[in-house]
């Protein structure tokens, strides 16, 4: 990596933009802080000593002067419903590569279905769902898969000790639950299906030392959008521990605090991978602190992958599709110890 290149963080001064601003500075780049608050931009930029660009999804031109020189943008703004599309065209007019941490299904859907063909047309780079949602479990979804080219089934199970929104998780879920409706999204068969009957419950037995804990099935989170996108996996389904999702859903859930001087919360998470196929099961693990803290590395990462041009693919593209799935899950440590099945040569 090529230390001083300035990367545009829309959305920098949220919750997970913070701590992607300080992965950023602590690897070699240089942030290039921008969102619409002019009071938000201004103090995060005088602490760290950083420009500041005031610039709004609405306004092109004013994305275009936050790109300008640039080598990249991470987008941190939610609700991602507004600002994927904007970020993105401007993205593609300024010539570089765009990645953002978006979880709404709705709007990852959307990056795919609008930007694939033009993407890919113009060798251009597109990343998104790069966090903790949507591009971890496609990193260890594709790494169980191995050599494996088709699967029947993908499972990935989420045990958090506890889930404290933030307000921008909040507010991105309410735009998601106003795009939908009442149904909720599952994938089966290769389809998305529109149900309206009350999500299953299950018993998952995690890895030691969480072990057996009841979930909410088929609660569809960004990995069923990834995944599909390059494993022919006709049934992908993501599951959450019951206690999480109790605490997401109530309203008077306090948002994260920080436990240390980096600013991580208390909570840990472990993240359950299982393909099948026939009657054969490989699993892949990761844990960790707090959801928000370690998107930070995925995305920057991801970031430093596609600039050093260690990837597989262009145009829009899934976590595991455009890098070495383990390769890139063992560079995240000390931030996520993984476990992961041994390449099917090994003795």
């Amino acid at each position: 990596m090529e230390s001083g290149r300035l990367v545009a963080v829309f959305g920098a001064y949220g919750h997970t933009g913070r701590f992607v601003v300080a992965e950023l500075t602590a690897r070699g780049f240089v942030p290039v802080l921008s969102g619409r608050d002019r009071r938000a931009l201004d103090e995060l930029a005088h602490a760290h000593g950083l420009q500041a660009r005031v610039a709004s999804a609405d306004h092109p031109a004013s994305l275009d002067r936050a790109l300008a020189g640039t080598a990249a943008v991470v987008n941190c703004a939610g609700p991602f419903a507004a600002t994927t599309g904007p970020v993105i065209e401007a993205a593609l007019r300024a010539g570089i590569p765009y990645l953002d941490v978006a979880a709404e299904i709705e709007a990852n859907l959307d990056t795919y279905a609008h930007f694939r063909e033009r993407a890919r047309d113009a060798s251009a780079v597109i990343v998104p769902a790069m966090a903790f949602f949507g591009g971890l479990g496609d990193l260890l979804a594709t790494a169980a898969m191995g050599e494996w080219t088709t699967a029947d089934e993908a499972h990935i199970a989420y045990a958090l000790s506890d889930w404290h929104p933030t307000a921008g998780t909040r507010l991105s879920g309410a735009v998601s639950r106003e795009r939908r409706g009442n149904v909720r999204l599952r994938y089966r068969g290769g389809q998305w299906e529109q149900r309206t009957d009350a999500a299953p419950t299950a018993q998952w037995d995690f890895p030691e030392p969480v072990g057996r804990r009841p979930v909410i099935a088929e609660f569809t989170m960004a990995d069923v959008v990834t995944v599909p996108q390059h494993l022919d996996i006709p049934d992908v389904t993501t599951y959450m521990t019951a206690e999480a999702v109790r605490d997401v859903a109530a309203p008077d859930t306090p948002a994260p605090t920080a436990a240390d001087e980096s600013g991580r919360s208390r909570q840990t998470f472990l993240v359950d991978a299982v393909v099948r196929s026939g009657g054969t099961r490989r699993r892949a693990t990761a844990t960790g602190q707090d959801i928000y803290a370690v998107t930070a590395p995925l995305v920057v990462e991801a970031l430093d992958r596609v600039l050093t041009g260690r990837v597989q693919a262009v145009g829009v593209t899934s976590a595991g599709e455009i890098f070495d799935a383990p390769d890139f899950l063992r560079a995240l440590a000390p931030h996520i110890t993984v476990d992961l099945p041994r390449p099917a040569h090994a003795a």
